[in-house]
């Protein structure tokens, strides 16, 4: 919200400086994000008027001017202006002046012709970027009178940064109203007296959508002159509040919006097909051109209003092509109408663009004065373009008629105490309500507080409270810290909590990532085999357009943006929710009916294994380094997790693994599929997983044993085993046999430590693999023969379960 400094002092004057008056606000809620002066800095321009003006003896482009500065010497001035003539009023830079940039303006010769002075654009003032000719300035300024005061050019113009609820503050009377209650200075409320009607032509108005439209007000006047000139107080209000001079017809419509936030819209009445208007909602197929020049395919939920059947206006959002005003109008239809925010909130953004109306009718806009604006709008019109007026047509339908006013908000004195921290007496409070112009009744400490009709932010107890802080000024709120006794709370050594999980990812060498919860369609469809994702009914971006079922697609993304920009090795993690359907899911309180959302803890690896050194030779990251940073994660759980090789939409058939702990699958890890590799034109392939944090959370608490004096035996056993069975599998075994065999607790640990393939040998030979054994008694030393006795054990266990011999 940008206005200047003198416009809202028109309607309220208090006696404090612009600075303190940006203080009040942004103390009272309303952020004055910036206050600029309307001009930039510059002496010494005054108003000039051209007396009479000759060619250049020398230049074709110049002219020399005799120029009245009001000192009653005129004034020689050497112009190139294309708009100098006799008669006209211009800035002048006199001699001595100091134009914005420091450059000051001395006596000079132009061609070999004096000039004493410059006469200025409205760019070399810095006013605007209108550099075609001289600044026009009005007949009626009197030539030696400064410029800034001329023009009011050290006005302030603020820019408030307003929070989205609060809609009445959209325009100028809404601070005003803030401005007044915080500084006790009286409210100049804009008024107009009721048009004298001179015609009896009223334009049928057929409400058909109550739910869209709760008022609508409207007059014809004809006879208006839309060449007339905008006048320049009202132009220069609008120019300093952001907007551009269009028409005025127009600026009248803009300068209402912004003067008391009431969006209106005038209809050329000679180009309404039918002569009765229909304010329903859209239907399927219809289109519309818009102001902007846009043509658009209406949806069902969008209002509009028609004229018999074509549809001449997109409610409460913009106006259409065919029924605008342009300078040949001579006949009008103004129009001020309540649209339910809920029925005007998102259309605006779902057709990609925005309006000032929409703007504000999405938030809510005033419905009780729609008669006083429309007023209000009548004496303008009529004041600068003429024109008769016919009856007011003004009406109230649906709930608004029914419920007439705003449901009343308690405040209890007590719960105000309580949230501020302060105590805020009956008295302060009702005088808050007072300066506010919130219409009250109290019952002992209660208040019973019924909303304006232009305040839609009021609804609960804390938005009273919250006025009553407002007003009662935050900063007279005292800093105390709460005080809490200090407790050292127990970390739970069972679980692992998300934090903990972070701290051991990242200490892998993985840097935490945060990607959106919303992702492209082809992601799900191409990374999670998902072909009917959950779709975002209004998503912040047209690719970003459904929820995500897996944390792949983002992560994948954030190595694709890394290696663009020339990155040599990637290593990222985010720990986040993923959504999918899910029947079985009830409504919650954190939860969504039909809609899983789990945690998940997804990683991807890319580039080399580690930092690049001297020490070590340089290899691109495989599926073993990252299957090792899984496997550290689980930490002491780590026997209760199985790699299974399977296929997953995202990763390579053959180099993925299904990952099952205590038996039900728990995520997935592998590289990534060739051909998304291909298409992502990434030069080596990443390796990703993925994990439910169900399954990470659980821990086991470490149990403390008495360390064995005795020596530890180290054997090795080196098979040949089929090409069809696992490591895993040799591994399962080995376990089972010692857990039901006593001779067996002696075995400490096994690992893998050889393969080798005979490389003449086909696909379906046997492998050979070597296994490092590590056995020791806790009370005495092993023999040899007790040894050889448990390898023997364990040696035909594997035999017997998987056929395997030992190779000699």
């Amino acid at each position: 919200m940008q206005f200047p400094e003198s416009w809202l002092r028109t309607l309220v004057d208090p006696a404090i400086s612009s600075d303190e008056l940006g203080h009040r606000l942004t103390m009272a809620g309303l952020e004055v994000e910036d206050a600029v002066p309307a001009a930039p800095p510059f002496s010494g321009i005054v108003v000039a008027r051209i007396l009479e003006t000759t060619q250049h003896p020398d230049a074709d482009k110049l002219r020399v001017c005799r120029v009245d500065d009001g000192s009653g010497e005129p004034l020689q001035i050497v112009c190139g202006a294309p708009n100098a003539a006799p008669g006209l009023v211009v800035p002048l830079a006199r001699v001595g002046a100091e134009l914005p940039g420091g450059m000051k303006i001395g006596v000079a010769k132009m061609r070999g012709v004096q000039s004493s002075g410059m006469l200025c654009s409205a760019r070399e003032l810095g006013l605007s970027q209108d550099h075609g000719g001289l600044m026009v300035l009005a007949d009626d300024l009197a030539p030696g009178r400064d410029l800034r005061d001329a023009l009011a050019l050290d006005d302030t113009v603020f820019t408030l940064k307003l929070t989205p609820n609060r809609a009445d503050c959209l325009s100028i009377l809404g601070v005003a109203r803030e401005v007044a209650a915080l500084t006790g200075a009286p409210l100049k409320t804009p008024q107009a007296a009721p048009a004298k009607v001179e015609l009896d032509e009223v334009i049928p108005v057929d409400i058909q959508a109550p739910g869209l439209c709760g008022r609508f007000g409207g007059r014809v006047i004809r006879g208006v002159n839309a060449r007339a000139a905008t006048p320049e107080w009202m132009r220069t209000r609008l120019e300093r509040a952001g907007q551009r001079s269009v028409s005025v017809l127009v600026d009248i419509s803009n300068y209402v919006m912004l003067e008391l936030g009431r969006p209106s819209h005038v209809f050329d009445l000679d180009k309404l097909p039918a002569k009765q208007l229909t304010v329903r909602w859209a239907r399927e197929g219809e289109k519309l051109e818009l102001l902007n020049g846009q043509t658009i395919e209406l949806d069902g939920d969008m209002g509009v209003v028609a004229a018999g059947e074509q549809v001449e206006s997109l409610a409460g959002i913009m106006g259409g092509q065919a029924t605008s005003v342009t300078l040949d109008t001579t006949n009008i239809y103004v129009e001020a109408a309540f649209w339910w925010p809920e029925a005007i909130a998102g259309r605006a953004r779902r057709l990609r663009f925005g309006s000032e109306a929409s703007h504000r009718f999405e938030r809510g806009v005033d419905y009780a004065s729609i008669p006083e604006h429309l007023e209000f709008i009548t004496a303008l019109i009529q004041q600068i373009c003429g024109g008769q007026a016919g009856p007011l047509d003004d009406q109230t339908v649906g709930t608004l008629k029914e419920a007439g006013a705003r449901a009343p908000v308690r405040l209890r004195t007590a719960r105000c105490a309580r949230v501020l921290g302060i105590t805020v007496s009956t008295d302060d409070i009702a005088s808050v309500f007072t300066r506010l112009g919130l219409p009250f009744t109290q019952e002992g400490e209660d208040f019973i507080v019924t909303p304006p009709s232009y305040r839609f932010d009021i609804e609960i107890e804390e938005d009273l409270i919250e006025e009553v802080a407002r007003i009662h000024g935050f900063e007279n709120i005292p800093d105390r810290p709460p005080l809490a006794r200090a407790t050292m709370l127990s970390q739970p050594e069972a679980e692992h909590g998300p934090h903990a999980l972070r701290r051991a990812v990242a200490a892998l060498d993985y840097q935490e990532v945060v990607n959106f919860a919303f992702v492209e369609a082809e992601w799900e469809r191409d990374y999670a085999g998902n072909d009917d994702p959950i779709k975002l009914l209004n998503p912040i971006a047209s690719q970003l357009a459904v929820m995500r079922s897996s944390l792949m697609g983002g992560l994948i993304a954030n190595i694709v943006h890394n290696a663009k920009r020339k990155q040599s090795r990637v290593r990222v993690f985010e720990l986040g929710r993923v959504f999918s359907r899910d029947p079985r899911v009830e409504a919650g309180g954190l939860s969504v009916r039909g809609v899983h959302q789990p945690q998940r803890l997804g990683g991807a690896a890319w580039g080399t294994a580690a930092e690049e050194q001297w020490g070590l030779p340089s290899r691109q990251v495989d599926f073993y380094d990252v299957k090792r940073d899984v496997e550290l994660l689980f930490g002491a759980r780590l026997s209760a997790v199985r790699f299974v090789a399977a296929e997953h939409p995202a990763l390579h058939p053959g180099r993925s693994a299904r990952i099952d702990v205590d038996g039900a699958p728990a995520g997935w890890i592998g590289e990534l599929h060739p051909r998304w590799v291909q298409q992502a034109e990434l030069a080596h392939t990443p390796v990703l997983f993925e994990i439910a944090l169900d399954a990470l959370t659980p821990a086991r608490v470490p149990q403390a044993d008495d360390l064995s004096r005795q020596p530890i035996v180290v054997r090795d056993l080196a098979l040949w085993v089929p090409a069809g069975v696992d490591v895993q599998s040799l591994l399962d075994t080995i376990a089972a046999t010692a857990d039901n065999d006593p001779a067996l607790s002696v075995l400490r640990d096994v690992r893998l430590f050889d393969v080798w393939r005979d490389p003449k040998a086909g696909a379906d030979a046997d492998k050979s693999l070597a296994f490092r054994f590590w056995l020791q008694d806790p009370v005495v030393t092993l023999e040899d023969a007790r040894v050889d006795a448990c390898m023997a054990t364990l040696r035909d266990a594997l035999a017997n379960a998987h056929g395997v011999r030992l190779r000699t």
